[in-house]
């Protein structure tokens, strides 16, 4: 049976357990014929078949990245969607390749921060944590994406705050380490008790760097 057909649309399932397993499946085996199969589908004219690829996908991304990482242009390229489902997929699976893909990941930032700018809750997720860790490479990467990551912690939701906070983190060095910590100090008013304990173990390993 091909990788294709045991994906949830053709196992008549609605719910994401098939293409769970199939992720498992295909990282277990490093099966690069089976990921490249659901990749080519990521362009497949049913929306269905699309969605469970990009699950299949980014699920892969999350146990063995390398082995999606060459599908970086089609991620890039599904930002542009008109499905949502698709759009925040792909910057899921973008998440899961920043490390291995920092340097085509960054050449194309805009168009991440243009998906961010207008995207669903998870796509910002996504994103947010795309570009801190791309962010994290090296220092003209940083450099160029830390502010605009800074500016997002300063005018985001407060409920989003910590968890945008920790993803950030990783791009924090000895340079903008005291202008992380005054944004945080300044959202402090906007947190509840929880939040602001998660805020100081932010800013306490900051403080660290």
């Amino acid at each position: 049976m091909s990788a294709l057909n045991k994906i949830a649309h053709f196992q008549n399932r609605r719910d994401e357990v098939p293409n769970q397993e199939l992720a498992k499946e295909l990282a277990k085996t490093n099966d690069r014929a089976g990921i490249q199969e659901i990749a080519e589908n990521l362009w497949n004219k049913d929306r269905r078949i699309q969605s469970d690829c990009i699950k299949v996908l980014y699920e892969t991304g999350y146990l063995k990245p390398e082995l999606v990482a060459a599908y970086v242009d089609d991620f890039l390229k599904l930002l542009k969607s008109k499905h949502n489902r698709l759009v925040w997929g792909s910057m899921i699976a973008l998440s899961t390749i920043a490390e291995l893909k920092a340097a085509e990941i960054y050449a194309r930032r805009e168009e991440i921060m243009r998906a961010m700018e207008k995207g669903s809750v998870i796509t910002v997720d996504g994103a947010v944590k795309t570009l801190a860790i791309v962010a994290s490479q090296n220092d003209e990467y940083g450099a160029e994406i830390f502010p605009y990551l800074l500016k997002h912690l300063e005018t985001c939701r407060p409920k989003d705050v910590p968890q945008h906070a920790e993803k950030i983190a990783v791009a924090v060095n000895t340079e903008s380490q005291a202008a992380f910590i005054a944004v945080l100090e300044k959202r402090m008013t906007d947190m509840s008790n929880t939040q602001m304990k998660r805020l100081k173990k932010v800013m306490a390993k900051a403080e660290n760097r």
